[in-house]
């Protein structure tokens, strides 16, 4: 019999699976695009109802596997359709360089929320009182901004789509598998270290360096913008697989492990611009490879991240980011014999 985990009830396998419920939905949203369904303001402002009708049915849904599971998935399709857009909104207005300095509040919110309000979010009702807030400011927030933007948006929606995965496939697949070896990171970092003797306090304060050295690199990273996107990429991959191998060789030597943690502004920051700027430089169709990506590597690739990591830590625990640094590597060799740069604007 599987264990029971005292979590509402729930098994450890419908946690996973509530869990996953999201990635998916964000990986198959995109391919409808490519099939014809076509994302103007009408469907855009419809991702935004979802949103928050999904968010307020999380109310009724902690008794009900199968209506936590749905809301869970709500979440995705609004997800999924309303981020892509924003971030292709913000590059057209911001540009690439300009870019990041946004996205650093969203890397000050993860810290705020790891160090801050999760001490006051152990209760189920504070906790989804304040995923509804945070959400409907964030419908209201998308909804003036997308209402400024109608042309972008709609100008977009109309373009012919030019991308080839499969042609492209070197491209697709050094991206995606940069998140699957991300899956031991986001999936069993803390129990990976805690299991290593570290402190749970002191892990808590490696992620919140990881967060501030991301935070450091987003303010800075415009000079990293201005030239070879794809050496960007292939350097941050290969530095994401140096990172894994540190902490497969030391996991309980702190120094080691805060100066893997520094890496986080290449693995995480950099390559994220660098990426997202990359495909917009590449496609016409900017709209639907924003959401290509946030859809296979985010989604897919966290998916496979989180599902073989669980697997490797079952059975061969101490070889969890020896995984991880192999996938990083193999990430940066397949973008390494990927040869298509560019023009940096």
């Amino acid at each position: 019999m599987p264990k029971v985990l005292n979590i509402s009830g729930y098994s450890a396998s419908e946690i996973g699976i509530i869990f996953a419920a999201a990635p998916l939905v964000r990986f198959v949203v995109p391919f409808l695009f490519i099939r014809g369904l076509k994302l103007d303001t009408r469907s855009f402002n419809t991702a935004l109802i979802i949103l928050l009708a999904s968010a307020v049915s999380f109310y009724f849904a902690l008794d009900s596997f199968y209506k936590l599971l749905f809301s869970n998935i709500g979440i995705g399709i609004g997800l999924s359709l309303v981020l892509p857009y924003v971030e292709l909104i913000s590059l057209n207005i911001l540009g690439k360089e300009r870019y990041g300095k946004i996205r650093l509040f969203g890397s000050i919110g993860f810290i705020s929320v790891a160090l801050v309000l999760v001490k006051y979010l152990s209760n189920p009702s504070t906790a989804l009182t304040y995923l509804l807030i945070l959400t409907f400011f964030t419908v209201i927030s998308s909804f003036i901004i997308v209402r400024g933007q109608k042309d972008t948006l709609n100008k977009t929606s109309k373009e012919i789509n030019d991308i080839n995965i499969l042609k492209d496939w070197r491209l697709w697949v050094g991206l995606t598998l940069m998140q699957v070896g991300f899956g031991p990171f986001y999936n069993f970092f803390t129990i990976y270290e805690t299991d290593a003797g570290v402190s749970l306090d002191m892990t808590i304060y490696l992620w919140s360096f990881g967060v501030i050295v991301e935070v450091f690199m987003l303010f800075f990273q415009a000079r990293f913008l201005r030239k070879n996107l794809l050496l960007v990429l292939q350097i941050t991959t290969l530095a994401t697989a140096f990172r894994w191998f540190l902490v497969f060789l030391f996991p309980q030597n702190l120094t080691v492990l805060f100066f893997s943690q520094s890496i986080h502004a290449l693995s995480f920051a950099l390559f994220h611009s660098a990426a997202i700027s990359y495909l917009f430089a590449l496609y016409r169709h900017k709209s639907l490879a924003q959401q290509m990506f946030s859809g296979i590597t985010y989604g897919f690739g966290a998916f496979l991240g989180a599902l073989y990591s669980g697997y490797i830590y079952e059975y061969l625990p101490t070889y969890l980011f020896l995984s991880a640094a192999l996938i990083a590597f193999l990430a940066s060799m397949s973008l390494y014999f990927w040869e298509k740069k560019v023009k940096v604007s």
